[in-house]
């Protein structure tokens, strides 16, 4: 599957092209933005794009008005079609946002049934309506919210109508744009059933279609398996990241990642390949997370060594800073060009070693070195080794460790390492030894 092998860039589009938060029914065509981007998604090293919500929605994209059509406020399907022609001619993959979760209320068909109540035909559309109830609007009827949010109207599922309209959007979405795949919003709620038809169904439209869902919690395998999801979100690992840098305790992450990738027959994820990240569309930025910024690098390279496929959120690669407490538009902003410095030119690094490493891309996973303030895992398959070192101490370390061969090259700087008399580690600095075979 390409997507194991690859770098993703995310953009929210609506923030990214700095369109109105409501939805105000012009046709602007400012998509195209991302054309002007290129260069920098490419130099940066990402070869796979994931886009935010790009349908017609009534406000924040994941309330959907309309599955066939690009939001006005970014501009017309043929404006987009041209950039996912241009992305693809440049040897990157586009994933859409798949929200089939829910709809907005300015979906066609609930209008409808606000509308026509009970004689409308999309009353089984949607879940549980009760037109004996009334909702926060004054509907005069009740029906499901994700989560209590009753801008986001709960979509039935189990209604074969509704399942083939989706898969007709998405049948329609690889037909007008080429799409590689999609990430499914809030995938720990989706009908199961549902899922596992949907992976079929896109099995049936295009090979190596890839399939990503969003989960938080729990037993990722529920929909991280053959007939569902290729991969899922890993939130338990973004949590670590960020929380082993600021208290200095890289016993957290190395824990969760031998939880979930380690050498026992018991862990949980040996062999599949979750989206890493360190930040996204939805939580405060990597460089207002981190309390000393010194990590910023380091995180990255954390990020970009561990099993699982990278995936850097538009800005976040210079260092752009904003935090949850701001509301979400404050995550999600238009900046007028990229920015390429000393950050993005050392993803660029990552990115490079990662999508050209057996090892980093397939290799098994198990702890070398383990302090609070460094570490050295081996990522290993049977052709390739790299071990990957971080020292997050303003002090150089010196690790001592079988590494079962002299030398190694470092896939970050090229530079040859001797492991003759231990291995140093220079204050807050990465590596990704190559060994010899």
């Amino acid at each position: 599957m390409w997507a194991y092998e690859s770098v993703f860039y995310q953009i929210y589009p609506l923030g990214f092209c700095g369109a109105p938060f409501e939805n105000d029914g012009v046709e602007v065509n400012r998509i195209q933005k991302v054309i002007d981007w290129i260069p920098h998604i490419k130099k940066l090293g990402a070869n796979a794009i994931y886009f935010s919500p790009v349908f017609e929605s009534d406000t924040h994209g994941y309330n959907t008005r309309d599955y066939t059509k690009i939001d006005k406020r970014l501009g017309t399907n043929a404006d987009f079609a041209k950039v996912c022609d241009a992305l693809h001619k440049e040897g990157i993959r586009v994933v859409l946002d798949g929200v089939f979760n829910h709809v907005g209320r300015g979906f066609w068909a609930f209008q409808d049934v606000l509308q026509n109540r009970e004689n409308s035909r999309y009353k089984d559309w949607f879940a549980r309506i009760d037109f004996g109830g009334n909702s926060n609007y004054n509907d005069g009827l009740w029906y499901e919210g994700w989560e209590g949010n009753y801008d986001l109207v709960k979509l039935n599922l189990r209604n074969e109508e509704v399942v083939q309209h989706i898969f007709s959007a998405i049948k329609g979405w690889i037909e007008e744009f080429d799409i590689d795949g999609l990430r499914l919003d809030v995938a720990y709620c989706l009908d199961e059933d549902f899922a596992r038809r949907l992976r079929s169904f896109c099995d049936s439209q295009k090979q190596d279609f890839f399939l990503v869902g969003e989960m938080l919690h729990g037993d990722y395998n529920r929909m991280m398996n053959d007939q569902i999801f290729h991969s899922v979100t890993n939130y338990e690992c973004y949590k670590g990241l960020f929380s082993s840098f600021n208290s200095m305790n890289m016993f957290e992450i190395v824990h969760s990642l031998l939880r979930q990738f380690g050498p026992e027959n018991w862990t949980l994820y040996k062999g599949k390949h979750l989206l890493s990240f360190v930040d996204n569309h939805d939580v405060s930025r990597i460089a207002s997370n981190l309390t000393n910024e010194k990590h910023l690098p380091l995180i990255y390279a954390m990020m970009f060594g561990m099993p699982g496929i990278p995936c850097v959120y538009y800005g976040s690669e210079w260092g752009a800073k904003a935090n949850k407490s701001e509301g979400d538009p404050a995550l999600r902003v238009s900046f007028d060009a990229p920015v390429y410095n000393d950050l993005s030119a050392f993803i660029t690094k990552l990115a490079e070693a990662k999508k050209n490493s057996e090892a980093l891309n397939y290799g098994s996973f198990r702890s070398v070195v383990l302090t609070n303030r460094q570490c050295i895992f081996a990522r290993e398959t049977e052709s390739e080794r790299v071990f990957v070192a971080i020292n997050a101490d303003e002090n150089s370390y010196t690790a001592h460790f079988d590494a079962g061969c002299g030398q190694a090259v470092d896939l970050i700087t090229g530079d040859i390492h001797d492991f003759g008399g231990g291995s140093e580690l220079a204050p807050y600095s990465a590596a990704f030894w190559k060994m010899e075979r």
